[in-house]
């Protein structure tokens, strides 16, 4: 693990440094941001700008950059990708969290919890209405393609886990499918369009788009462990939601199948209590049986899978920010 992702290190700095090939870039993907996400409209500008606040730490579009860096000269449609694909993820995020009824996010209240639902599902479809129309400014049939899949199957694997809530028969297997759709697939877009339009031949492009399905899952799992484990003072957004929604995440799967028939029958009547002490009661037992320990690993083994599929290309300063993103993914606590 190397020095520029070291834990000790403030998350800021971090980023910075990992950052630091594509900057110039990132900072025309800002500029196109705040001109998308104004209004005339004063209510919806006012919307649209605390929902940016909630965007966070530019990963899809640094994914963007850095991958198509990776492979060759990056070209003028890529901020124009970066903020697509950020504006869709910061769709999913205000999405989220009516689902979840979720009160805080990055440390702010989220879009529902100060202006309702009604606003945070208009306001997520506006998003997406605002990602296509910047995307087809490309005129590029590849854009629209890769992105319309990206956001169907991610809409799926939402769909999938909706329809999972109190199902704590699902397997790993199946929980790994769900992330893969609703998480990583983003992750794997950013990557592919980053490397197609610096040039990449399809074999760099698929490289680069499954190092990206396995940070995302790497990505989710570790958002899972925080959900039951973590500290929303440093965490800075609302915890326990998972659990409330009776989510089967890889901590609680991995419990359920190493427990006994007794121990199992203790553990469901702690997942199926509607109060707030939940995370508390199920302390313990993820303890006992080592279940937060293996989805940490199962992280860890997604994040070395990602790193070595970037072996396969050519050694480079964005090559290398890549591999730092994905220890990061796990080393994360914002």
């Amino acid at each position: 693990m190397s020095q520029g992702t070291s834990p000790c290190r403030p998350t800021g700095e971090v980023l910075r440094d990992l950052y630091a090939p594509v900057q110039a870039e990132l900072d025309q993907v800002e500029a196109i941001l705040r001109g998308e996400l104004h209004s005339d409209f004063p209510f919806v500008d006012g919307l649209a700008q605390h929902g940016f606040q909630l965007g966070g730490k530019r990963l899809r579009p640094a994914l963007v950059l850095l991958s198509g860096r990776a492979c060759g000269p990056l070209g003028s449609a890529h901020p124009i990708l970066g903020a697509v694909v950020e504006l869709i993820h910061t769709a999913t995020l205000i999405h989220d969290d009516v689902l979840d009824e979720a009160l805080v996010r990055r440390h702010l209240q989220t879009v529902n919890s100060r202006f309702g639902n009604e606003a945070s599902v208009l306001l997520g479809d506006y998003l997406f209405a605002r990602a296509i129309c910047l995307a087809a400014r490309l005129d590029s049939l590849y854009v629209c393609r890769i992105v319309s899949d990206a956001v169907r199957i991610m809409c799926e694997g939402e769909l999938r886990q909706v329809g999972t809530r109190g199902n704590f028969d699902l397997s790993e297997a199946e929980y790994l499918e769900i992330v893969a759709a609703k998480t990583a697939e983003l992750c794997a877009c950013c990557c592919r369009l980053g490397s197609h339009f610096a040039g990449a031949d399809d074999r760099q492009t698929d490289i680069l788009a499954r190092y990206g399905r396995r940070l995302g899952i790497a990505f989710q799992i570790v958002d899972d462990v925080l959900d039951v484990r973590g500290s929303e003072a440093v965490v800075g957004k609302s915890l326990g939601t998972d659990l409330a929604k009776q989510k089967p995440t890889l901590p609680i799967i991995r419990l359920l199948g190493q427990a006994g028939p007794s121990e199992r029958g203790q553990v469901m009547d702690i997942l199926r209590r509607s109060d707030d002490h939940q995370a508390a009661a199920l302390a313990p037992w993820l303890a006992r049986f080592d279940a937060v320990a293996y989805a940490q690993e199962q992280a860890v083994l997604h994040v070395r899978q990602a790193q070595e599929a970037l072996d396969a290309l050519p050694p480079s300063p964005a090559r290398e920010a890549l591999k730092g993103l994905a220890d990061f993914v796990v080393l994360r606590d914002l």
